[in-house]
């Protein structure tokens, strides 16, 4: 089999873009899906490899694995390529339900999307930890770091960095003791032929230069705030458009462990502190990022949107909503490209080194838990109106009312298991239909 071409990478990463419902859960499986399974361009064990590496990083991990696995097969063009397309779909989505949000915010058929779409992702989210679960978990000692990593952070909401640090200090010490235990994520030179993907035995790791290294940092640091201090310089710090940079771009290196980490903060910051959003508003920012293509922390742009929406100035609102969705996003993932493309090359460097990868195979077992942990916090807020928490001292369970509960909801999501476990349906024919069963229950069915 030739070398995949640009062009042909081009049209698989545009699918992945399109197909990336279900938050970093979802998405995940989605590129494993088309990258590991139908295209067989990488291996198992150097797709887990690079997840990793992403899930330690502050940002979108499901955008920045995107980034990784492009730059491999075309370097820099290709980890913009994939990385870039991977937003693109969802950036789109929530620019138009923005303006719609502005100006016709109570607008039953948006409702009804919504409604539907929900449903046919949490099936993707379940086939997603099923996947990646058969795949990450190889033995009991693996199983039971999952199995602690989803108590910790679901019950005792216990912080994600937290868990990957224990994880990996678990996995490094551990494969001294355990070693046939714990090295799960094996190096080049461990993996079997028939266990490799095409672009691996292509993939020659260079020693990184801290020259080549300090350069590439340079000008991804200055792409991403040369904007900023521009703004700041030539508007001023009172501006809307320099405090959403300023702001975003604080926030950009602080979301570890995934959006829902960080969007408490952005929320009472924009609620309380700028009065970008009234209370309430972000859930339906929220909303709108769960249910369209791309990462979940796209629900910044919402923020930003309303925000320069509401304090326009002299500009018309709908094109300050729109520059500020388009500044808010450049600086939301500019550092996800800076840490990219300065760290990969060193941790494709190390891949081989045992202890690395041991600690790699610690953490890839605790992120199944953590991807449990999404998949069962999704699935209770779209199954159920409210979700109340029990808590007893460090421990927190979460208690749906039995009495919200979302019938039509129910009914939907069992059709998209049905379709897409029993007919094998592909995400896209799944969540067509449940939309459509979606706008039928908004407009035409009361339970």
């Amino acid at each position: 089999m030739a070398y995949p071409s640009f062009r042909e990478a081009f049209q698989v990463w545009l699918k992945v873009a399109m197909y990336s419902f279900g938050g970093p859960a979802g998405q995940i499986a989605v590129m494993h899906k088309y990258i590991v399974e139908d295209k067989k361009w990488l291996g198992e064990n150097r797709f887990l490899h690079a997840l990793n590496y992403c899930m330690l990083l502050p940002g979108p991990e499901a955008q920045q694995l995107a980034t990784y696995i492009g730059w491999l097969m075309h370097k820099t063009r290709g980890g913009l390529l994939a990385g870039g397309l991977f937003v693109l779909p969802g950036f789109l989505s929530i620019l138009v339900l923005s303006i719609l949000y502005a100006l016709w915010k109570d607008l039953t058929f948006v409702q009804g999307i919504f409604y539907g779409i929900k449903p046919a992702v949490l099936a993707v989210v379940v086939g997603a930890v099923i996947k990646i679960g058969k795949r990450a978990l190889k033995n009991e000692v693996m199983v039971g770091i999952a199995v602690l990593a989803f108590i910790a952070i679901f019950f005792f909401k216990i912080s994600f960095p937290y868990i990957v640090l224990a994880a990996g200090l678990l996995g490094y010490f551990g494969g001294k003791i355990w070693e046939e235990k714990f090295y799960v994520i094996k190096g080049h030179a461990d993996v079997k032929n028939s266990e490799m993907g095409l672009i691996d035995s292509y993939i020659q790791a260079e020693r990184p230069t801290l020259v080549k290294t300090l350069g590439v940092a340079l000008f991804w640091l200055a792409m991403w705030l040369v904007p900023v201090v521009a703004l700041f310089l030539i508007l001023g710090s009172e501006n809307v458009f320099t405090k959403e940079a300023l702001f975003f771009s604080q926030s950009a290196i602080v979301t570890f462990g995934g959006a829902y980490s960080v969007l408490a903060y952005i929320s009472q910051k924009a609620v309380e502190t700028y009065a970008w959003l009234q209370p309430g508003e972000m859930l339906d920012g929220l909303g709108m990022a769960e249910t369209t293509p791309g990462p979940l922390i796209q629900v910044v742009q919402f923020v930003g949107f309303m925000g320069a929406f509401r304090n326009a100035g002299s500009l018309d609102p709908i094109l300050a909503g729109v520059l500020a969705s388009v500044l808010v996003t450049w600086v939301t993932y500019l550092p996800s490209f800076l840490f990219i493309f300065t760290g990969a090359p060193y941790i494709e460097y190390l891949r081989g080194n045992k202890s690395l990868s041991t600690a790699l195979s610690g953490i890839t077992a605790a992120v199944v838990g953590v991807i449990l942990n999404l998949g069962i916090w999704f699935s209770l807020h779209t199954l159920f109106a409210q979700v109340n928490e029990v808590s007893a001292g460090p421990l927190h369970i979460p208690a749906p009312v039995w009495n919200t509960v979302e019938w039509g909801a129910v009914i939907i999501t069992l059709a998209a298991l049905f379709f897409s476990f029993r007919l094998k349906w592909d995400m896209l024919r799944t969540i067509g239909i449940c939309i459509v069963l979606g706008l039928i229950f908004k407009f035409f069915v009361t339970i």
